[in-house]
């Protein structure tokens, strides 16, 4: 490594730009740096130091605020420029810290991240390594990767740097004097030798993991043991013989567990077959137990089978008399099987006359309602002539209504043989289970003899009739005993009161006889108001039905008629109605085109009044628009300069990430490679090493040597263990050049990545993503606004087109209203003269309803309701026919099925269920009653009974007592079998835990020893030294024999520094000794015990010593140039000579040695000086070379 130039701006003391041309003052070889105290010398080697590794030395070592001058001016940027040269590579080092600097806008400052840059110099072809023969080529502006680079060219790190390369004043006369522990801590640091340390630290681990491995299989040992004393119980033969109390990983303690478990093994076998033989005996009089346990207890149950049929055989001769009585009754319901159908059939027919009835009284209950039909009646009764109606033309055949009374309907068969038939319907309608006699016969007789009563009305309907056939009514007269009455009120009132229609005469009409029976009295009527008035005339106090209540089928059909042609002449009327009512629509229409013509006037004229607002607001929206059109063409350029520097800012940010992890791969491809090198480097030494073994094994007898010549090999040389060949080697550096390729390849992809990352730095210009994302969004949601402002300009545009129309629309509206408004009049006054008359002609059709619709509809429902009153008559007359035919059929079936009467034959019915558990009932009585003779007749039951009674009880307690031996007999079996089994498992885990110790420990006892031999513990390891300080003390070993050679010089032959390996007072531990020679006295001491000047020319020889072993132990790079710090004071004159005289022997190694010192002498002694000169504005740099001089 040699300087050429140094650069330094606001840096340290130095407040302005200062240089330093190393190629200028190393011509001499050797120059002096030199200045007051304080005047910023050591600050020229911290700027070295800090533009190769980005730190200063030692305790010198700051942030960038303390490393800026505080007189340099705060708009100059504090930087270092560092140009040497390495190997064959010229570099340029260009760093600046983190430091403040004043804001580009406003006021205050800002911090400036630190900067690096790492340049290489590319020389032109055919030329030298001429500054101006080639170009500068960037290789990295990572402080990470600069410092790999740096660290990985020079081969050191900073520590050594500082101490071969910058020897610091006062550190290694301290090192002469330091214990061997703060010597061992130095030495460490620069040779590196924590491999060694890391050798131990593993070593430590081995040993302990080992051990952790031996205890854990001891103590598994240990918990076996542990379970196998806990199965082998309470032993004898263990009692007396405990468990090894051995500690886990001590030796012997496998031994010992297994010898326990032998004698625990013997011992469980002899308790288990003890075990068996006592289960033997407890077996056999356990079965002898069972078997008379088995006998008292079948005896025991054949005496309960003799008892329990004694009893169930005196309980079936309880049952017979009520078991005869059940098959007497099943004998009957067989028999009355045949009259089924017929009591069927009797059923249904009962069931539809009662519909009929129901129906028909309904009807003619809403017959019976109607007021204005009592009116019609008594119109039609009264015997006053008809007028002639040339619209009501007379019926054919038919009297004219009023000429006499309706006939009424007489039924009273019908009703008596609903009465006498009604209970045996019921019964087999409501199922043949439930049924039973009722009161009735078919011709009106009495109950059956020897049949259960039930009142009729539990099998009755809300709708039927009551028992007797008639209904309870309000007034006891029948329709043939009241006089028939011509008011129309009265009639109408008494209708309403007595509610009785066609359908109760139909049975009879027996309401009113039984009431006149049970000596009942009517209830009299009041008689009602009238519905119409007009049309009523005064009670004459009679009392009777309505006409139609009591008019039969025909008469009732002869009325609805005259209903519909009475309806039939209405349609003219009505149809003049219905041109009325459109009249009065019309004219209601003219009316609301009048209020809406008002309202569109009234309207059109207020919005033709704001007219001029509503033009002027549109207008003004229409400029509004255009503005933002014309601000939206302006941000629109602004958006994609904005967008273009957001790209580039994310892709900087991307490639930034994609760089630091090209700049690891680098990184591990150049450690790969370094590796590899070394493996091919140290094989290769190796190799050469024992090239003589090599070449030995070519030798042939009688042939010449290809190295001697010789013919005669006496002692030819034989490889040693671990001998490297030719092939290894070549594999070795095989794997070292492909490792190499990846490493290129690596750099290639870095490079590039750095290149698309700088450019991208351009166009971003320095800018924050985040922020410029930011801003894009505003000025793109500033676009949008004004975008969507300029996009309302055709909206308004339409908009005031919409409202020129409205307006023209509103104007042609308010002069249309005003034009219809004049003919609207005379066409009203001609629709109210043309309604008045048509109102007039129709008052007289309406008569007494509101309209003639009004009118029409009553006579169309009054019609229906006769309709459907003529229909429900005839369907009750048909129904009571079939009903009565109904009650003959069954009386002829009970007859013949041998029942005396019909009700007989519905009370001895049973339904299937009933019957078929009534046979199973037989069945069973007669089933069981086999049985107990069975049993009662059987041999071994008869001897039971006869026999003492049994205790099995007493049997069973014995039995129990022989189970309860014999269980805790096999208990004890199966817990010493147990025991075996137990022990014999865990004898064989033991046993091959033991097995499995056994390498473990040896592994244990291996390791150890290695360990304790590193760690300097062992007993064999005399001088207690551990593995790193055996290392180092070579290294010391070496340094001492390097720095003797110069030591030697400077004190005129009389020192010579040496390594001394012995033990330290007290426990310490030896290897890092130093003591030095005095050829003088012949006798060797301490080196405290030096004289000042003495301890700095022999740590001088130390530091150059020490300066071209690790250089050697660095990959052999050359330091052509060497700073040496203070020191030089303490020398008288001839010492200074001599120390001058070694350092300038440096230059035949062609090397540069810089010497720092502010010593008067030594500006004399060395013509090429630097001055470093302090002012108050800031310390500056002066040249001093032969020429000037």
């Amino acid at each position: 490594m040699r300087l050429h130039r140094l650069s330094v701006t606001a840096f340290g003391p130095f407040g302005g730009t200062q240089e330093v041309d190393f190629g200028e003052l190393s011509a001499a070889g050797l120059f002096l740096l030199h200045g007051p105290t304080g005047a910023g010398k050591t600050s020229v080697l911290d700027a070295v130091c800090y533009a190769l590794y980005g730190q200063v030395p030692g305790a010198r070592q700051g942030s960038g605020p303390s490393l800026r001058s505080d007189h340099a001016d705060p708009f100059t940027p504090t930087e270092v420029v560092l140009e040497l040269t390495v190997g064959e590579r010229r570099l340029e080092i260009t760093r600046s810290p983190e430091q403040p600097r004043p804001k580009k806008r406003g006021t205050g400052t800002t911090r400036e991240k630190a900067q690096s840059l790492l340049r290489e110099f590319v020389p032109g072809t055919g030329t030298g390594l001429g500054r101006g023969t080639g170009e500068w080529k960037a290789l990295s502006r990572s402080h990470q990767e600069i410092g790999e680079e740096i660290g990985q060219l020079l081969g050191m790190s900073r520590e050594q740097f500082c101490q071969v390369v910058l020897l610091p004043q006062g550190e290694f006369a301290r090192f002469l004097r330091a214990d061997e522990m703060a010597r061992g801590k130095l030495l460490g640091r620069l040779f590196d030798t924590g491999r060694f340390a890391a050798v131990e630290e593993r070593l430590a681990e081995l040993r302990r993991a080992a051990e952790k491995r031996v205890v854990g299989g001891d103590e598994r040992l240990l918990a076996l043991a542990h379970r196998m004393a806990q199965a082998a119980g309470p032993a004898p033969d263990l009692a007396i013989l405990p468990l090894p109390e051995l500690a886990p990983g001590e030796p012997g303690l496998a031994d010992a567990v297994l010898e326990w478990a032998a004698v625990a093994r013997t011992g469980a076998r002899e308790q288990r077959d003890i075990a068996l033989a006592a289960v033997r005996a407890a077996e056999a009089a356990h079965d002898a137990a069972r078997r008379a346990a088995d006998a008292e207890r079948e005896r025991a149950q054949l005496q309960h089978r003799h008892t329990e049929a004694r009893r169930r055989a005196d309980h079936l001769e309880r049952q017979r008399a009520e078991h005869d009585m059940v098959r007497r009754r099943l004998e009957r319901a067989r028999a009355a099987d045949a009259v089924v159908p017929a009591l069927e059939l009797r059923a249904s027919a009962e069931h539809e006359h009662r519909a009929a009835v129901s129906a028909e009284r309904a009807a003619r209950a809403h017959l019976a309602a109607e007021p204005d039909l009592d009116a019609l009646t008594a119109t039609l009764r009264r015997p006053a002539p008809r007028p002639a109606d040339p619209g009501r033309p007379d019926i054919p055949g038919q009297r004219p209504p009023g000429e006499g009374e309706f006939p009424a309907r007489s039924v009273a068969a019908a009703d008596g043989a609903q009465r006498s038939a009604g209970a045996p319907c019921e019964g087999v309608r409501d199922g043949r289970a439930d049924a039973r006699p009722s009161n009735g016969t078919p011709n009106g007789g009495g109950d059956a003899a020897g049949a259960p009563q039930e009142p009729a009305s539990a099998a009755r309907s809300g709708d039927d009739p009551p028992p007797d056939g008639g209904d309870q009514r309000s007034g006891g007269a029948t329709a043939a005993d009241a006089p028939v009455s011509t008011d129309v009120p009265a009639q109408g009132a008494h209708l309403r009161g007595q509610g009785s229609t066609s359908a109760d005469r139909a049975t009879g009409g027996s309401g009113s006889s039984d009431a006149r029976r049970h000596g009942e009295a009517a209830e009299p009527r009041v008689p009602g108001p009238a519905p119409h008035g007009p049309t009523a005339s005064a009670v004459d106090g009679d009392r009777g039905p309505s006409p139609l209540s009591e008019a039969d089928a025909a008469s009732l059909a002869r009325v609805e008629r005259w209903l519909r042609e009475e309806l039939g002449s209405l349609a003219a009327a009505r149809r003049g109605e219905r041109q009325a009512e459109a009249l009065a629509e019309e004219i209601a229409g003219l009316d609301r085109e009048a209020r809406a013509d008002d309202d569109t006037h009234a309207e059109a004229a207020d919005w033709l009044a704001g007219w001029e607002t509503v033009r002027a607001a549109h207008q003004r929206r229409i400029e509004t628009a255009q503005e933002a059109a014309t601000r939206a063409e302006q941000l629109a350029g602004r958006i994609e300069s904005a967008g273009r520097r957001l790209d580039a800012a994310r892709l900087r940010d991307r490639l930034a990430g994609e760089t630091e992890e090209a700049r690891e791969n680098r990184l591990r491809c150049r450690e790969d490679a370094a590796a590899a090198q070394r493996t091919w480097l140290d094989l290769k030494e190796r190799r050469l090493r024992g090239i003589a073994a090599e070449l030995a094994a070519g030798l042939r007898a009688g042939e010449p040597c290809a190295v001697c010549g010789s013919a005669e090999h006496p002692d030819p040389a034989r490889p040693d263990a671990g001998h490297v060949d030719r092939a290894a080697e070549e594999t070795a550096l095989e794997e070292y050049q492909r490792a190499e390729a990846r490493r290129e390849e690596a750099e290639r992809v870095l490079h590039g990545l750095r290149e698309a990352l700088a450019g991208a730095e351009a166009t971003a210009e320095g800018g924050d993503a985040g922020e410029l994302a930011r801003a894009v969004a505003e000025v793109r949601s500033a676009f949008a606004e004004a975008r969507d402002a300029a996009a309302d300009a055709h909206p308004a545009r339409e908009a005031l087109d919409r409202a020129e129309r409205e307006y023209e629309r509103r104007l042609a509206q308010r002069q249309e209203a005003e034009r219809r408004a004049s003919g609207r009049t005379s066409r009203r006054e001609v629709l109210l003269r043309e309604r008045t008359s048509l109102l007039t002609e129709l008052e007289q059709a309406r008569g007494g309803a509101a309209t003639v619709a009004e009118r029409a509809g009553r006579l169309e429902r009054q019609a229906g309701l006769l309709a459907r009153a003529a229909e429900a008559a005839l369907a009750a007359e048909s129904a009571a026919g079939r009903l009565k035919e109904a009650d003959a059929r069954l009386a002829d079936a009970a007859y013949r099925a041998g029942f005396d009467t019909p009700q007989a034959a519905s009370g001895a019915v049973l339904p299937p269920e009933r019957q078929r558990e009534a046979r199973l009932r037989i069945e069973r009585w007669q089933t069981e009653s086999a049985a107990v003779a069975a049993e009662l007749a059987d041999a071994h039951v008869l001897a039971a009974a006869q026999a003492p009674p049994a205790d099995p009880e007493a049997a069973h307690a014995a039995a129990e007592a022989a189970t309860r031996a014999l269980r805790d007999a096999s208990a004890a079996d199966a817990a010493a079998r147990a025991r075996c089994a137990d022990l014999d498992a865990l004898s064989e885990q033991a046993v091959a835990d033991a097995r499995r110790i056994a390498p473990l420990r040896e592994e244990y006892d291996r390791v150890a020893r290695l360990a304790t031999l590193t760690a300097g513990t062992a007993a064999d390891n005399e001088r207690k030294m551990r593995l790193e300080a055996y290392v180092l003390a070579a290294r010391l070993e070496q340094v001492a024999a390097a720095a003797s050679v110069r030591l030697a010089r400077m004190s005129c032959g009389r020192y010579t520094l040496v390594h001394s390996d012995a033990r330290s007072s007290g426990r310490g531990r030896s290897g890092l000794g130093l003591h030095v020679i005095d050829a003088w006295t012949g006798r060797e001491r301490d080196t405290a015990t030096l004289s000042g000047g003495e301890t700095f020319f022999a740590s001088l020889a130390l530091a150059l010593g020490l300066s071209d072993v690790v250089t050697d132990e660095a990959g052999g790079v050359r330091l052509d140039t060497l700073f040496i710090d203070e020191g030089f004071g303490s020398l008288d004159e001839q010492t200074l000579d001599e120390v001058l005289d070694v350092l300038d022997s440096l230059r035949e190694r062609d090397r540069t040695v810089a010497i720092v010192s502010h010593v008067a002498d030594l500006r004399q002694r060395i013509p090429a000086r630097l001055e470093v000169v302090k002012t108050r504005r800031g310390s500056t740099l002066h040249h001093h070379t032969t020429a000037g001089a």
